[in-house]
């Protein structure tokens, strides 16, 4: 009786996760809100740059209100 190879699947599983994250590839980066600042007046685009780098720093692809309120606060916001 012949055995049917099967490929193993370690060896077939290909990890993306690493390429998703390469930072030169354009557009590659999936945001809460639009691609870019440049149609924005300066205190919303200064809103914008301070969301895009909590993101970062806490690795937070989508924040929800309450960290926006922070966010917003560390600017200076007050009610």
């Amino acid at each position: 009786m012949s055995a049917i190879a099967t490929p193993n699947l370690a060896e077939s599983f290909v990890d993306r996760r690493d390429s998703f994250h390469d930072s030169n590839l354009p557009g590659r980066e999936r945001r809460q809100f639009a691609n870019s600042h440049d149609e924005l007046s300066a205190d919303a685009a200064e809103l914008a740059r301070a969301i895009d780098s909590y993101k970062l720093r806490h690795r937070r692809r989508f924040i929800d209100f309450e960290e926006m309120l922070g966010v917003m606060k560390s600017l200076g916001y007050s009610k």
